[in-house]
């Protein structure tokens, strides 16, 4: 096969409306624009946000706090759901992923301390609650910080 000989699903291309072209077309004359006004000039139109000079809702809401824009959102997972390991087992990001209990994990992992723990883990994860580390740590685990 060649690149020449490739060509588009059928119907998946289709042909581009061409404006102005008669009143044959259904698209000829205001070219599907009306009459006059600022949205039939050429470059005319409003701004994204811009409610014809009322106050815009952007501006209207208040606004609380800090947002921060870098932040690195951790996923969290509670030391209850840790039970499905095996005793002795290294549980990690790729352990939690494996087994079912996260779905993604961009940023990391932070261990929460809800439930009970009954299994000796030792879990590799970018930060712990003070309630999930004394959990793993009373079950006879290593909690580390990765």
């Amino acid at each position: 096969m060649k690149i020449s000989e490739l060509s588009p699903a059928p119907g998946s291309v289709k042909e581009a409306k061409r404006k102005g072209r008669g009143i044959g077309t259904g698209n000829g004359k205001t070219a599907g624009r009306g009459h006059k006004g600022q949205k039939a000039r050429s470059g005319g139109g409003v701004r994204v946000g811009f409610e014809g000079g009322q106050m815009p809702l952007a501006r209207r809401v208040p606004k609380r706090g800090f947002n921060n824009i870098f932040a690195k959102p951790l996923e969290f997972v509670n030391v209850s759901a840790l039970n499905k390991f095996e005793d002795g087992a290294v549980v990690d990001a790729q352990a939690l992923l494996a087994a079912g209990i996260l779905s993604k994990c961009t940023y990391g992992v932070k261990i929460l301390g809800n439930g009970e723990l009954t299994k000796k883990l030792t879990v590799n994860a970018a930060a712990f609650s003070e309630t999930a580390k004394q959990k793993i740590e009373a079950a006879g685990g290593k909690t580390e910080v990765v």
